[in-house]
């Protein structure tokens, strides 16, 4: 496997291809066809799709091509080969939730988020692996630049599979830290938005689950969310994702703020060096970077209750569907789940109150920053993928910590990862981060910075 460093990867992208598609000089199968072969070349050793069918999205493509050729593409991403994380309801595909208690399990409907994609004639090329249920356990899948590391999760088969050129863009979610850790460890270029920007569909159960986009770029990461929440909307009673129909000019900030989350304390040497020397490179770029300030501080100070929030809160939304599992699958929870569900019987209705409390406070907290900095800047993971050893049963968070990614999860405000550093030949990720529905707006800096620096 080639190791990674952010001068030289160029991955897979679909924008720049469209022109080709208006002048005869490429099409949407002939796309798909090059993502098939990088399928054909990978898959069996990383392993990011639970299903695809090639004939299924052969044919959407040729529908596609031909749209394009009368001039009538549905939308800018019409015939995109898209992966779904496998927690999404697809008709066309079973939805397994990478889950011994769901095998076998095919609803045979689309969740909002598909239909949107459907109607914006992008191609659902398959289910890519998801750990089980969305939490601790994991999925077969590698990190696409070194076999022997986690993609992250759960959103690790999006993830991988962008980063490994299959797709040009793949859909995954986030309750603590999903959709930014594996962007993180794969070099991807991930929005998690404001919360409830993109409909979840049935996926409601948690307070803090946000569906997302993995690309290569900007311009086809913000295409993607925008044509589905131009179609479907937010989650319900929810504004959705604003912002305008193409991807947003790159913006230059003037002041970013240093949010230093639980992470911080957790990185190596080397990964503290390598974020310092971006932040050195940010300010010589003439950017004012904000590490003292009474309302980032204080910030920072409830923010470190993130994960203890974080694990209240999910713990307690996601007990009863756990316990129905128990009931109705024996022995179809992993040990990992079931350590899970215990634990989250010890919660009371007071704790979960008392957490989002906290919550709410951290918003505030959240909020008042937004007069001070134009954007925080993070690290997106607290370091490099780490080494995984699948027999390992005792490590409780073998996918990777969510210490740099429970709090924004906690706040509901927009994050996109920005993939400028290596460390070791692996992504290190730092993630910009907005207020709640200025994601066009952390988009456009994350943009501007990435292609500045």
């Amino acid at each position: 496997m080639a190791r990674y460093h952010p001068k030289t990867f160029a991955g897979l992208t679909w924008h720049d291809a469209t022109a080709g598609f208006r002048e005869g000089r490429d099409s949407p199968r002939a796309y798909l066809e090059r993502c098939l072969g990088v399928i054909a070349a990978r898959e069996e050793d990383l392993r990011a799709f639970v299903v695809y069918d090639p004939d299924f999205a052969r044919q959407h493509a040729d529908d596609s091509t031909a749209r394009w050729q009368a001039g009538n593409p549905l939308s800018a991403i019409d015939g995109m080969p898209i992966g779904i994380k496998d927690l999404i309801e697809t008709r066309d595909f079973p939805t397994q939730m990478g889950c011994a208690a769901y095998a076998g399990n095919f609803p045979r409907r689309d969740s909002a988020m598909i239909q949107a994609l459907k109607q914006a004639g992008a191609i659902i090329l398959g289910k890519t692996v998801t750990t089980e249920l969305g939490q601790s356990e994991p999925g077969p899948t590698k990190n696409p630049f070194d076999a022997t590391r986690t993609p992250g999760g759960s959103s690790s088969g999006s993830a991988a599979a962008v980063a490994a050129g299959m797709v040009p863009a793949a859909i995954g979610t986030q309750v603590g830290g999903s959709i930014i850790r594996p962007a993180a460890f794969c070099g991807n270029i991930a929005l998690k938005p404001t919360q409830g920007g993109i409909h979840r569909g049935e996926r409601q159960g948690s307070s803090q689950s946000t569906a997302g986009v993995h690309a290569n770029s900007y311009e086809d990461m913000w295409q993607v969310a925008i044509e589905i929440a131009r179609r479907a909307g937010g989650d319900p009673g929810t504004l959705g994702l604003i912002g305008p129909d193409t991807p947003p000019h790159p913006a230059r900030p003037q002041t970013l703020g240093l949010l230093e989350t639980e992470a911080w304390s957790m990185l190596r040497p080397a990964e503290r060096e390598a974020f310092e020397a971006l932040l050195e490179r940010i300010r010589g770029l003439g950017i004012s970077v904000l590490t003292d300030h009474p309302a980032l501080a204080a910030l920072e100070r409830i923010a470190a209750q993130g994960k203890a929030v974080t694990a209240v809160i999910v713990g307690f939304e996601n007990r009863w569907s756990l316990l129905n599992l128990e009931a109705n699958h024996p022995g179809g929870l992993s040990a990992r789940a079931i350590a899970r569900l215990r634990a989250s019987e010890a919660l009371s209705v007071e704790d979960y109150r008392a957490a989002l409390a906290t919550r709410e406070e951290m918003r505030a907290a959240m909020a008042r920053l937004a007069p001070v900095v134009d954007a925080l800047i993070a690290p997106a993971a607290p370091g490099i993928a780490p080494l995984w050893d699948p027999d390992d049963t005792q490590n409780p968070r073998p996918t990777g910590d969510i210490a740099a990614n429970a709090a924004t999860s906690a706040l509901g405000v927009p994050c996109v990862t920005l993939p400028v550093m290596a460390v070791e030949g692996m992504p290190f990720g730092a993630q910009v981060i907005g207020q709640a529905h200025q994601d066009a707006r952390a988009t456009a800096i994350a943009h501007w910075l990435h292609r500045s620096l």
